[in-house]
């Protein structure tokens, strides 16, 4: 099993929110895009179906960060 998303370089939450010292942020990295949930990343499958990146804004779960 990979031990990390494959698309971690170019995905713009992890590029964004990867250093942020968030307790949300990171508990979603650590699901999604390093662990057993990756499969299930709303933003690969917003990718596949769009043929683009969603914002960078749309986390791991498909809710949008409000700020």
């Amino acid at each position: 099993m990979k031990d990390e998303c494959e698309l971690l370089e170019k995905c713009g939450f992890f590029q964004k929110y990867r250093s942020v010292d968030n307790e949300a942020c990171e508990t979603l990295i650590a699901m999604y895009c390093k662990g057993s949930m990756m499969d299930e990343c709303k933003r690969k499958e917003y990718r596949n179906k769009h043929g683009e990146p969603p914002p960078d804004d749309m986390l791991p779960d498909g809710e949008m960060i409000v700020e």
